[in-house]
């Protein structure tokens, strides 16, 4: 774990970099940047497996990089999901790495060129980024004939950096892309409420992070482990002719479970259960020991750092105590 995580601080600097530049394009930035830096190894690797498995179906080895990606990014969710948002940009970024790398070497297994246009938009459209292929290449081609963005001399405002944010959280898979909405008075009502529910949700987890940093750090290793299995399932349907466009391969992807889902989810469901629960055990039953007996082992073990560490909005003894005091 500690290696992953000083890989994923060190590795996504020039991800942070594009982002922090050009946030209003940060998906189509990031999927240009990952086919150029990754469409060689992408080739090479294809190459190498074909050449070493030739007896194996593509579609199984596609399928066994999908399943390694998925523990992958099991990893870079536990890392972005760590207590104080100490890790959360660039263990985001990695995950979103590991996706990229996966999609372009599934398709490169399939005979598809990595480097070219239309693979990264195939990529974008897979994520739900855009409606179709062809959407997302028009966007790709606006932002790679634009010149490089320069680093801002002025502060953005606060929306620049909320509408990044949802680009990047629709382009990892926790955020749908919002439907084309009429203008004017054609407007549905129910926009803005969808708009506050999300808000809502959004204080909710970070609330979560800060009272209980396991759980948080459990449901980010569940959900970007999930989206990476789906989106190589995606890619895995479009590549290998189950499906003729992206759309299609969404639509197939998304009525059908891996073998061993529900499994995997009735596990991370008591994770998660756990991670709630047994905090929130050991402060009623600290609080009935000290209201039995006073301060003891178990009194005095609550108020330590690793206790404060789990409650962390009761960083100091004199806070700890006003709790259990009731």
């Amino acid at each position: 774990m500690a290696t992953r995580v000083r890989s994923a601080v060190s590795g996504t600097r020039d991800l942070m970099r594009i982002a922090y530049r050009d946030p209003e394009h940060v998906s189509e930035r990031l999927t240009l940047y990952a086919s150029q830096r990754l469409a060689a190894p992408s080739r090479d690797w294809a190459e190498r497996v074909r050449r070493e498995r030739s007896d194996t179906p593509p579609a199984t080895i596609a399928e066994e990089l999908r399943t390694h990606s998925a523990q992958l990014a099991r990893i870079d969710g536990a890392v972005a999901g760590t207590p104080f948002f100490i890790a959360l940009v660039p263990g985001y970024l990695s995950y979103l790495w590991q996706e990229a790398r996966m999609g372009l070497r599934i398709a490169a297994l399939y005979g598809h060129d990595p480097a070219e246009l239309r693979t990264g938009a195939e990529m974008l459209a897979l994520r739900g980024v855009h409606p179709t292929a062809d959407e997302a290449a028009e966007a790709l081609i606006v932002v790679r004939d634009a010149p490089p963005p320069e680093k801002p001399t002025a502060r953005r405002p606060l929306r620049t950096w909320i509408d990044s944010g949802r680009r990047l959280l629709i382009f990892g898979g926790f955020l749908s892309a919002p439907a084309e909405e009429p203008a004017g008075d054609a407007r549905p009502k129910g926009g803005r409420m969808r708009e506050l529910t999300g808000l809502a949700v959004a204080t909710a987890i970070w609330l979560t992070t800060w009272v209980l940093p396991v759980t948080f750090m459990i449901a980010m290793a569940w959900a970007c482990e999930s989206h990476t299995r789906q989106l190589g399932r995606r890619a895995l349907l479009l590549y290998d002719g189950d499906a003729a466009t992206p759309e299609a391969a969404i639509a197939a992807a998304d009525e059908g479970h891996d073998r061993g889902h529900d499994r995997r989810q009735i596990l991370r469901t008591i994770a998660i259960g756990l991670s709630v629960a047994v905090p929130v055990g050991f402060v009623a039953y600290a609080d009935h020991v000290r209201q039995s007996t006073g301060i003891n082992g178990l009194g005095a073990w609550a108020l330590s750092p690793p206790s404060r560490w789990c409650l962390r909005p009761w960083s100091s003894p004199a806070g700890a105590e006003a709790l259990l005091d009731g």
